[in-house]
């Protein structure tokens, strides 16, 4: 059996990846801060599919929890084959509305724990010729939107890049930029949804599908939903002032800051 390691494991896409590894045989390290959500997580995924699931508690805010996470992506004697780094948050706010402090463990979380979790799991799966990442980002990414959408579009950027260098070592990185999901994300960041239409939320479980999918492919970015790839095509032909406008207004709606 190979690993996977999934970070925000015990909820929305985290928790589908969770089911659809763990379905598919392979053992799993859950991460998550809730240590008593993990241990439910990990009990009914190994009685289900009967594969081995390690609990790792580590807040990814803090570089106590990034280096937990970090030396066992690096644990050569109990390799990881699969690191998917979905923990993630949201802001409701205009930027300036939105605390410092806050802003910057979004940074913490999105952009720096990334970067460090991707390195310390790639430099081992160079060793052995083999592995992937998937870097959860989102459509965010190519819109002017705040501090949540530069983050996601550095995501993207990091893992495009960190996949060209890596090229023929056997490592695979791709950045999965999904829409509306329904998932626990919008009701933790106080957003509410009942404006969003209908046609514009996603499965999780399909969205996981979609993804493992492209990764298999050797795609390096997944937009893994024909609705929000037409949207993404309008996006790039959209002037960027006037894409500015309508995405500052209907992020403030719908989506985080």
């Amino acid at each position: 059996m190979t690993t996977a390691l999934i970070t925000g494991s015990t909820a929305g896409i985290g928790a589908a990846f969770a089911r659809r590894l763990a379905a598919d045989g392979h053992d799993l390290v859950l991460v998550a801060r809730d240590t008593e959500r993990l241990t439910e997580q990990a009990t009914e995924l190994h009685d289900k599919h009967g594969i081995e699931a390690e609990v790792l508690t580590a807040d990814l805010a803090t570089d106590e929890g990034v280096e937990a996470v970090g030396a066992r992506l690096g644990d050569r004697r109990n390799p990881v084959d699969l690191l998917v780094n979905n923990a993630g948050f949201g802001n409701k706010g205009r930027f300036l509305d939105v605390p410092m402090a806050d802003e910057l463990r979004m940074l913490k979380v999105h952009v720096e724990a990334v970067l460090r979790l991707t390195a310390a799991a790639t430099e081992a799966m160079r060793e052995r010729g083999r592995g992937g990442v998937v870097n959860v980002a989102s459509v965010a990414a190519f819109v002017p939107r705040g501090t949540y959408g530069a983050s996601k579009a550095w995501v993207v950027q990091f893992t495009q890049g960190a996949a060209r260098d890596l090229a023929g070592s056997g490592v695979r990185l791709m950045a999965l930029c999904p829409g509306f999901v329904r998932t626990e994300f919008h009701e933790r960041a106080g957003m509410g949804t009942d404006n969003i239409p209908n046609w514009m939320w996603l499965d999780a479980d399909k969205l996981v599908a979609a993804a493992l999918a492209d990764l298999a492919r050797g795609r390096t970015v997944s937009i893994p939903d024909p609705r929000y790839k037409a949207l993404m095509g309008v996006v790039k032909l959209a002037p960027r002032g006037l894409l500015g406008g309508v995405t500052s207004r209907t992020g403030r709606k719908y989506g985080p800051q």
